[in-house]
């Protein structure tokens, strides 16, 4: 065999070793996005139970389902760098899947420009002269590691020269008495807790890094004397949710240490809320939390009492304890009124669905897509345009729906799970069908579920409360912090105003310029 024969021998094997690589890659990459598409299924599925669950194994598979996915994607974020960085560099790679549209950097943040100059020689002749025909501008994202400064509050001692009177400015007022932290740090560390989920021991370890050494319990008394400060804004804000003609309210398991004995059972947080933007109301948007240490009926009875209006809630028997009247007809008639969630209900097909691929659950979830589908439409409406458009379409499909629900539950089994999630909205179906009598009234309880959100993500952080004092406290700054974040402020930035304000003794009579919905009048006040 010449060495021509030869080299071409060799080349060809080393192209189908190549080959064969580059195939059993692609193998992989396929079959770890089909992992990953699994992965998210199952996860989105297990969110779905996770509201109103008190297990902790489901916690449990939702954690690992997101490390797992955490694994996946960082495995293929590395394969395809790699692939980058082998192949020919002046040509760029090909995407197989679709990537998501990129928004603008917004325009608040500062910008630093680094200017790339061009050669100053033309590599074409070796000219020196040139004419600027435009620039190119790529922004890309960076962070500042937030850095810790101490500010140095100076008192000079003056002494009168004639009677030998000393004088000094008065101490400054600070949040803390005798502590040294500002109100920006204590915010944060706050926020921090309960709206990021880092418990104070790791804050406490972050600081350290910093060269800050602040021990746990030190960052406790921090926490505690901020639940101080906002228990009267927080009973404002809970006045101002009662005072509603419609809110929506749930609840989310959380564990409690039980005195004692060392071991943990589950207590509970409510969220009522209340958000008019929708039909255009002219309430601020505002969610008061409560805490209890169990979940019996008698919680929410005593956290609504002097409430006349509309609940949204889910079919919790406590719930519907509240709007069933008692006695002889008309003797007592109920102050409240309960408009049931159609996404509970659409959820329990849905499952259904997952699970057997029914058709029948299939031609449910279309229907009741139709409503929602309605509701896309006059999401943002006045109360008077909804209720017409949902009485001329939403109307119709519900009382078609209503019917072929109840064929379809003649002809089920009593014991399968599809008749018994049919069964599940046809009990309830005066509550499921209110919201089509009142443009007020939502569909669904989304906006309770989604406000629990944070605490459900951050208590697996906390691990428990160590008291029901503590479920007291976080209730009254998840009802601060979240009522802010309705109302399109930083939590943050309005915590550490509200806390310095209140430091330097802000009149207790006008304790209501403080609220979200009044900070930014009070902002311009102050900076004027």
């Amino acid at each position: 065999m010449s060495d021509v024969a030869f080299e071409i021998a060799v080349l060809r094997a080393r192209l189908a070793a190549t080959e064969a690589e580059l195939a059993t890659a692609k193998a992989e990459l396929t079959g770890a996005r089909m992992l990953i598409e699994q992965y998210k299924a199952q996860l989105a599925k297990l969110r779905r139970m996770q509201f109103g669950q008190s297990s902790e194994k489901l916690d449990a598979q939702i954690a690992q389902l997101d490390m797992m996915l955490e694994d996946l994607e960082e495995g293929e974020a590395a394969r395809a760098a790699s692939q980058t960085a082998t192949a020919d560099p002046t040509k760029r790679p090909e995407r197989e899947r679709r990537q998501p549209v990129r928004k603008p950097l917004p325009d608040h943040l500062p910008r630093e420009e680094v200017i790339h100059a061009a050669d100053e020689v033309c590599p074409g002749c070796g000219g020196t002269h040139f004419s600027k025909l435009g620039e190119d501008v790529t922004e890309v994202l960076e962070k500042i590691p937030a850095r810790l400064k101490v500010i140095r509050h100076i008192r000079p001692k003056l002494s009168c020269r004639a009677c030998e009177t000393i004088i000094q400015a008065p101490s400054p007022d600070l949040p803390i008495e005798k502590g040294r932290p500002g109100p920006g740090l204590v915010a944060n560390v706050v926020v921090s807790k309960y709206l990021d989920g880092l418990p104070l021991y790791r804050q406490s370890a972050i600081l350290a890094r910093e060269g800050i050494e602040i021990e746990r319990a030190t960052l406790c008394d921090w926490v505690g004397h901020v639940a101080w400060w906002l228990a009267p804004l927080a009973q404002l804000i809970g006045a101002h949710v009662m005072a509603a003609p419609i809110i929506h309210t749930d609840d989310t398991p959380i564990a409690l240490l039980a005195p004692g004995n060392g071991k943990t059972k589950t207590g509970r947080i409510w969220t009522y809320l209340v958000d008019e933007r929708p039909w255009q109301g002219t309430r601020a948007p505002a969610a008061w939390y409560r805490f209890s240490p169990d979940r019996k009926g008698e919680r929410p009875r005593d956290h609504l009492t002097g409430f006349h209006g509309v609940i949204q809630a889910d079919a919790f028997s406590g719930y519907e304890r509240l709007t069933r009247a008692s006695g002889p007809p008309g003797s007592n008639a109920p102050s409240m009124t309960h408009a049931a969630c159609m996404a509970h209900a659409r959820r329990k097909l849905f499952d259904e669905f997952e699970r057997t691929k029914s058709p029948i659950a299939e031609e449910a979830l279309r229907r009741i897509g139709e409503l929602y589908a309605v509701e896309a439409e006059i999401n943002g409406r006045t109360a008077e345009q909804r209720l017409a458009e949902r009485l001329e379409h939403a109307a119709p499909i519900l009382t078609d729906l209503k019917t072929w629900l109840e064929q379809q539950r003649r002809r089920l089994s009593s014991k399968s799970n599809l008749a018994k999630a049919i069964q599940y909205a046809l009990t309830r179906w005066d509550a499921l069908a209110l919201y089509a009598s009142d443009g007020r009234i939502g569909i669904d309880n989304n906006p309770a579920e989604r406000s629990l959100r944070g605490i459900a993500v951050a208590r697996k952080n906390f691990l428990f409360l160590g008291s029901e004092a503590g479920g007291d406290r976080a209730a009254i700054l998840y009802t601060v912090l979240e009522t802010a974040r309705l109302n399109g402020i930083n939590p943050e930035a309005y915590l550490a105003s509200v806390i310095d304000r209140m430091a330097k003794g802000h009149p207790i009579n006008k304790l209501a310029e403080l609220l979200p919905w009044n900070w930014d009048q009070l902002a311009v006040k102050l900076a004027a």
